[in-house]
């Protein structure tokens, strides 16, 4: 596999003690809807290790600002939350549940090709598959993260793995797969983690 992991950074971060960030997805109302076992993976991911941040659960987040993040009303990206922010309430209640930085996550796990054959059949003498596939996956993955206390934005984190994955075969396939959404996770997460502690994650 081939990682690459960036970051483009606007302002200066850190987090004081008691504070969190938020995470959450793009909605698929706007064209990509990242996958929710993506999102669980980097919020677990970054609470762990030396720069370990603090979650705040996204559902509990969405259904604390009701109805601004359901689907039909959800900003359609960082761009966009001044004007939300500036609505009666808003930008208080998120203050109040000690939420600093809203990362947005967006992006997803593709096939971008494949080949090779495998075939497998059940005989009088037992049974068996003869054969080679394989196939190749992209995940490209980019958190956006806002800063509520300054409104503004600190910046982007990305993360892009591409690995081929194979399936030899003769009588027994043997699976070789390449784990690109989790190897975006991980490589994602950690950059998050040193971003918003504003460390170099190298």
């Amino acid at each position: 596999m081939t990682t690459r992991v960036e970051e483009s950074k606007s302002a200066a971060t850190g987090l004081r003690d008691g504070e969190a960030i938020v995470i959450i997805e793009t909605s698929y109302h706007f064209g990509n809807d990242t996958e929710d076992s993506f999102v669980d993976c980097v919020s677990k991911a970054v609470q762990k290790g030396r720069n370990r941040l603090r979650v705040y659960p996204d559902e509990a987040f969405v259904d604390d600002l009701f109805p601004w993040f359901e689907p039909r009303f959800m900003p359609k990206g960082p761009d966009a939350l001044p004007e939300l922010l500036a609505k009666p309430g808003v930008a208080e209640k998120i203050r109040a549940n000690g939420i600093r930085y809203i990362v947005w996550l967006n992006g997803d796990t593709e096939r971008t090709n494949s080949g090779g054959s495998l075939s497998c059949a059940v005989g009088p003498g037992g049974g068996g598959c003869f054969g080679f596939a394989w196939w190749e996956n992209d995940s490209t993955y980019e958190a956006s993260i806002w800063d509520i206390e300054d409104s503004e934005s600190a910046g982007e984190v990305s993360a892009a793995v591409r690995g081929t994955s194979m399936i030899p075969a003769v009588i027994v396939p043997l699976p070789l797969i390449a784990r690109t959404q989790s190897a975006a996770c991980k490589g994602l997460a950690r950059e998050l983690q040193a971003f918003i502690a504003g460390e170099d994650a190298s």
